[in-house]
């Protein structure tokens, strides 16, 4: 075994931020070791490394293999972050700070308040310790198994659909499986806040039904970058501003974002999409053209072969794929907010900007199944104004030349992600 310095340890690292994180919050390289559990117990006996994180599900098991553990890691029960000095393993826990950092960021006050945390994993107890010291009246851990110091979700509804503030600490809802949720949160009249410490997609399902509810409703990537700027003072010795966790995640958030269009066809999201991507730095995907190279032949002829319905399950699995890609700009066909779960899709790694024009500016026919004259362009737009409008995050209006489309699409975009 290499001597390592710097890295993460846990069992599924494929799609984590912190190697990004790490090595732009300090000069050293930063590994991910993903460890199957027999492999983890084997590395932690080695000790050949400088200092590690600890993630998923090694925050509890990593314990035994530590000489000392700070007194706030050991009260919570859980360890992220392991330290090698002169021969001795030092475990903390940064959890704690980053999700105090975000609770506080975003002014959700757990003071006087019901709780319910899901999961009783090594994060859920480091949240916990975190809205018990700031003062929440009650703390309930809701649980899939029947245990003894937890509630179950069945429970949870029937009894206590009073509680102000719900956190998931549980990995439901994370890439891959993005289309799930680990609590319907319809009934809950009294919430106030929800919290999901998972950071991939940028927007969970359960935070956007969150958003949509109208109460605030905070992802985990703060959490994540709070956490590892504490890691770092702990690895190197030294204190750092908590600006570097705003700046960080700032410029995460608009590398990591994607910026979709939707709107009629004919609007201009292909062209203003390219001319945007080219400015970010991002990639551009069409999802027409992407259904183009599915299905082997023209929109057109697939409609009348294979009619609507069969289009738009290609055009479903379509943004299923390319929605759960980050860094993109998605120019969307015209109908695609004809599903809301295609919505709900884009939206959790995507900003969606509803590129309008004027009716009589569309273009029509060209191939396009639904608008073959301008009449019929007129009557679809009508039809599908009010899905634009409940779909769309901003309006960019799009009247002019492309190069001033492009100005108020680049100021609509900056203005979503502040």
């Amino acid at each position: 075994c290499i001597f390592m310095r710097y890295g993460l340890i846990g069992e599924k690292l494929g799609h984590s931020f912190s190697k990004i994180i790490h090595e732009q919050l300090a000069d050293y390289t930063y590994d991910l070791i993903p460890l199957s559990n027999e492999a983890f117990h084997n590395f932690m006996k080695q000790r050949e490394f400088q200092a590690i994180n600890v993630t998923i599900p090694y925050k509890e098991l990593v314990l035994p293999y530590l000489d000392c553990i700070d007194p706030k890691a050991a009260a919570i029960g859980a360890v992220n972050t392991v330290v090698h000095r002169g021969n001795k393993l030092y475990g903390y826990n940064t959890d704690y700070d980053g999700f105090r950092y975000m609770l506080m960021k975003h002014k959700i006050d757990p003071k006087g308040k019901k709780v319910l945390l899901l999961g009783r994993g090594g994060a859920a107890k480091a949240c916990i310790a975190v809205v018990k010291d700031m003062g929440a009246e009650q703390i309930l851990t809701v649980y899939y198994k029947e245990n003894a110091e937890t509630i179950t979700y069945q429970t949870c509804y029937d009894s206590h659909r009073d509680a102000q503030i719900i956190i998931n600490t549980t990995p439901v809802g994370m890439y891959p499986n993005t289309e799930e949720s680990p609590i319907d949160l319809n009934g809950f009249d009294n919430l106030e806040a929800v919290v999901d410490v998972v950071y991939n997609p940028l927007r969970t399902k359960f935070v956007l039904e969150g958003l949509s509810k109208g109460v605030t409703a905070v992802g985990g990537l703060e959490m994540l970058i709070g956490q590892a700027k504490c890691a770092v003072e702990i690895f190197l010795g030294k204190k750092m501003d908590n600006t570097f966790i705003q700046n960080l995640y700032t410029a995460l958030l608009e590398e990591r974002s994607n910026l979709v269009l939707i709107g009629m066809s004919g609007c201009g999201k292909t062209t203003l999409g390219k001319m945007a991507a080219k400015r970010l730095g991002k990639g551009f995907v069409d999802i027409d053209e992407e259904i183009v190279k599915e299905i082997g032949m023209p929109i057109k002829e697939y409609f009348s072969k294979m009619g609507e319905t069969s289009f738009r399950l290609v055009e479903r699995t379509m943004v299923q794929k390319f929605s759960k890609e980050n860094g993109l700009v998605i120019a969307t066909g015209g109908g695609v907010i004809k599903n809301e779960l295609n919505i709900g899709d884009l939206k959790q790694n995507g900003r969606i900007i509803w590129v309008k024009r004027e009716v009589s500016l569309l273009e029509s026919g060209n191939g396009r199944p639904l608008t073959p004259d301008s009449e019929a362009t007129a009557r679809l737009y009508q039809e599908r104004l009010p899905l634009y409008e409940g779909a769309a995050e901003v309006v960019c209006q799009n009247n002019g030349t492309a190069e001033e489309g492009l100005k108020k699409l680049m100021d609509k975009y900056n203005e979503l992600l502040i």
